[in-house]
């Protein structure tokens, strides 16, 4: 169990529960509570801190929703596992080359590679008539062998056939669609949205159902700004942050 290292000033006008919230961050932060070791008991906090169950139970639920901690009943709290930090939202990068940016090793799993006639919604993304021959692709996304994201990919066929003769488990896809000026993906659209896990998502990426997904729509296109890629990944919501950068334009 976590030592209790904390130390909490009564004086000041700042929240006892939110001072009691950042000590153990710090002590998170810092390796005195190591990921996977318990954490104090919220009954061990309250007697050695001389503070209210009620105090202590925000901030530990507070660093619970934010991922910092993880509950197990009947055992107690514990460290959770530190986030991947994702520029995806942000830049048009290989996952491989952000997962080992970050020193940890990715890989590729394909789920399903096949050639299908394009729904009403894919069509439309694509820019296509209904029906038209599109390649679908399903994959799953690892870092140090975990699940972080399922990405399910549509391509123009009539465009984009060569990328069928590619092993998709070790080339970027990125890179591949890259060797053809008409094929290069030089902008994107994405659409955010926070949707709950579904019993797909458990299949693949070890999530319960009901759990938080980043779900992002990407609409890729090329410098002709033709649509070459229409894409739905669902990154686990535990497992993955997402770094943007916001300017103030001067007026």
């Amino acid at each position: 169990m976590g030592k209790i290292d904390i130390h909490l000033d009564k004086s000041i006008p700042i929240p006892l529960y939110y001072q009691l919230k950042e000590e153990i961050l710090n002590n998170i932060k810092s390796g005195v509570y190591e990921q996977g070791s318990m954490v104090p008991k919220e009954q061990d906090l309250c007697d050695s801190l001389g503070i209210s169950r009620t105090t202590v139970r925000q901030a530990i639920t507070e660093l619970v929703h934010e991922g910092w901690l993880y509950r197990i009943k009947s055992k107690g709290t514990f460290v959770s596992k530190p986030k991947v930090g994702q520029d995806f939202i942000k830049k048009l990068e290989p996952f491989n080359e952000q997962i080992s940016r970050m020193n940890m090793v990715p890989s590729t799993r394909i789920v399903e590679l096949q050639v299908i006639p394009a729904s009403r919604t894919v069509a439309e993304k694509l820019k296509i008539r209904e029906g038209r021959q599109v390649i679908y692709l399903y994959r799953v996304r690892y870092a140090d062998d975990e699940a972080l994201v399922t990405i399910k990919t549509y391509l123009p066929y009539d465009k984009c056939s060569f990328v069928m003769q590619h092993d998709l488990e070790k080339e970027s896809l990125y890179n591949i669609l890259s060797r053809s000026e008409s094929t290069r993906v030089c902008t994107a659209h994405r659409v955010i949205e926070a949707v709950e896990a579904e019993p797909e998502d458990g299949r693949f990426m070890d999530i319960k159902p009901g759990k938080p997904i980043h779900l992002f729509s990407t609409e890729g296109y090329n410098i002709f700004e033709e649509p070459i890629e229409f894409s739905i990944a669902r990154y686990r919501g535990d497992r993955n942050t997402f770094d943007v950068n916001i300017y103030v334009e001067n007026k």
